[in-house]
């Protein structure tokens, strides 16, 4: 176990957290503050409104989620959200919420150490560690990474920009792969010593679903044929687009596959657009954002899951496939390297290679002993090394450094 006092008080700033789930970071803020907060620290969580919840409510693993309710414009008096052509404004008045919320529990008593995710919660961070707080950051990914690290356009520059001041002023940061720590000492003026890897995690039984695969097969109507599954945001560097490129080779085959993309984003369009042009609306599904109980129900029918991603920070929903025990393809972008190694517990391809995309799935479908020993060794993997009381432990390190060389220092 940690050596943290009991109580220790810790302030998580972070733009989403369930039930407002826009990408990965939400999930892995819930699941790191409760996982905390069972070992014994008291957890603060504040994060931007959600419709239809409370202010202030503490959870059943006792973490305390304190949500912005004054996201507004002041002329119009409508939501300015991640939607909004003014990002930026949204940004700026959540960090002004954020900050009223953290130094209103600041006084009530005192936080140790604060936890500041991404750039997007910077300008409040800023300001604790100007109190003498000190600040661990997580960089959960870089627009310059993002963007193969050309920055030249007005918005990019200054997320940029941001990144590269969290990342001077922060304590210690942590990063969820090797990559992301190659990445962070490349772009921005700081040492690997200052960068710990700490991976995402899971819980390994969260998506077991209760229903036969039979009936849920026949439910989705897809009794008949292998179902290819892709779960993530519909962002051009996930990569669906490749997936719909090897479509056809995989059709030829197998004529009444069936693939299923879950997930929303400005790419969908795009998308969509895609299927029409080579003729796939008999055999593509788009199935918009999925919750935990849809989710459980894809994997559990799902053949293969696949994750073509250009660019990939991490790939937390690669663990969840490989905790249900559905056959991974996926490309090696990224931190994906750290978790996969090839024909042990995926099949892994070049990244943005189509050909090899398609030619992995068909060798898994036509391979059920390959199948077999990619959901026994995907499985393993995830238990031995991304579960949450481990992520968490790993964390609390992290957290114990930072404080020491806090105190020490006197600041």
């Amino acid at each position: 176990m940690n050596s943290f006092k009991p109580k220790t008080r810790v302030l998580m700033l972070a733009w989403e957290y369930p039930p407002r789930i826009i990408g990965g970071l939400a999930r892995v803020v819930y699941f790191l503050s409760r996982e905390l907060a069972q070992q014994g620290m008291e957890v603060h969580v504040v994060t931007a409104d959600h419709p239809n919840t409370l202010e202030h409510e503490v959870d059943e693993f006792g973490v305390h989620i304190h949500r912005v309710k004054n996201q507004v414009t002041v002329a119009a008096g409508v939501w300015v959200t991640e939607q909004s052509p003014d990002f930026r404004t949204f940004i700026t008045r959540l960090n002004v919420g954020m900050l009223q919320h953290a130094l209103k529990l600041h006084k009530e008593e005192p936080f140790d150490i604060v936890h500041a995710h991404d750039w997007l919660v910077w300008d409040s961070a800023w300001v604790l560690k100007a109190l003498g707080l000190p600040i661990v950051s997580t960089i959960h990914a870089t627009e310059a990474g993002r963007n193969d690290g050309v920055l030249d356009r007005p918005d990019s520059i200054y997320v940029g920009e941001v990144e590269a001041r969290l990342a001077v002023e922060s304590g210690q940061i942590i990063v969820n792969s090797r990559h992301m720590l190659d990445e962070v000492t490349a772009y921005f003026p700081v040492k690997a010593d200052k960068v710990k890897i700490v991976p995402n995690g899971i819980l390994p039984d969260r998506l077991a679903c209760s229903i036969e695969r039979s009936t849920l097969r026949k439910a989705y109507g897809v009794a008949a044929g292998p179902v290819i599954l892709f779960v993530g945001r519909l962002v051009q560097e996930k990569g669906v687009q490749l997936l719909l490129k090897a479509a056809p080779k995989i059709l030829a085959a197998y004529p009444k596959a069936t693939f299923m993309v879950a997930g929303e984003g400005y790419f969908r369009e795009s998308l969509e657009s895609i299927v029409r042009k080579q003729k796939l609306e008999d055999s593509v599904r788009f199935l918009g954002l999925a919750d935990d109980a849809k989710l459980s129900q894809l994997y559990a029918i799902a053949d293969v899951a696949v994750v073509p991603s250009t660019y990939e920070p991490f790939g937390i929903v690669a663990l969840e496939a490989m905790a249900t025990r559905v056959p991974v393809v996926t490309s090696d972008a990224g931190g994906l390297k750290d978790i996969f190694q090839h024909r042990k517990n995926g099949i892994v391809f070049k990244a943005g290679n189509a050909t090899k995309l398609g030619a992995g799935i068909l060798e898994v479908l036509g391979n059920p002993e390959l199948a077999d020993r990619l959901r026994v060794g995907a499985r393993q993997t995830v238990l031995d090394r991304f579960t949450w009381p481990v992520i968490a432990e790993r964390t609390a390190q992290v957290y114990a450094e930072v404080l020491a060389l806090h105190q020490k220092s006197g600041d």
